[in-house]
């Protein structure tokens, strides 16, 4: 258990370079392992898709979360498994986004949000925002970034600046966006790692709107796409 916790605040705030060998020597150990105990596995589970995430090894962390929920129903009696369930539809969503599948990525945020709280509703309404902005959906992205939502914790630091920056972006209020996109860069800068991989995001996220750059086309906007 101490072992699973500690990799667990090493993977949020970010110092995730060496930590994938040791979740997956932790995963190995928990295997054999029954009963309640099993919830520490889908623990180790869900941080290795973080992981996973960061690395942008996309179909690797859908895998691995859609994995997680499969063992989440058959232990489903047991303690915290919604929690659980929740975080691991959450890198399910981003990893929908990561490989362009938005409108995917938009069902499970949207269907997900009512029963979340804290922590995990903040993160499914940035992953919601971000699955409308890959759509195209600017002004429907906005709209839900401003829907009442509990605030993210310092593991979350910068999601939700980013993606409403984004939004922005794509409305063309290039001025709003670049206030938001400098937001979230200091707060990634205050409250993670170093090397979290959102700090560079929100970064690469800042020189783009400051270089004057198009958003990304949205994946059905093009002549001649179904």
């Amino acid at each position: 258990m101490a072992r699973t916790f500690a990799l667990t605040a090493a993977v949020l705030y970010g110092r995730r370079e060496h930590v994938l060998p040791e979740l997956e020597a932790l995963t190995a150990a928990l295997r054999q392992t029954s009963g309640s105990v099993r919830t520490l596995l889908l623990v180790v589970r869900v941080n290795r898709a973080v992981v996973l995430l960061g690395q942008e090894r996309y179909a690797n962390a859908e895998s691995e979360a859609a994995g997680v929920l499969r063992e989440v129903t058959r232990l489903a009696h047991l303690t915290r498994v919604a929690d659980i369930e929740l975080s691991a539809l959450a890198c399910l969503a981003e990893a929908l986004c990561g490989q362009g599948r938005f409108e995917e990525a938009e069902v499970v945020a949207r269907g997900n949000l009512p029963r979340a709280t804290g922590n995990r509703a903040a993160s499914l309404r940035s992953l919601l925002v971000r699955s409308l902005n890959g759509q195209g959906r600017y002004e429907e992205a906005l709209a839900e970034s401003r829907q009442p939502t509990p605030p993210a914790s310092r593991a979350g630091s910068g999601q939700s600046a980013m993606v409403v920056a984004a939004a922005l972006h794509g409305l063309g209020r290039r001025d709003e966006a670049e206030m938001m996109a400098r937001q979230a860069v200091d707060k990634c800068a205050q409250f993670l790692h170093p090397t979290h991989p959102r700090i560079r995001e929100a970064r690469d996220l800042l020189a783009q709107i400051t270089a004057g750059d198009p958003p990304p086309e949205a994946p059905d906007a093009g002549a001649g796409s179904s």
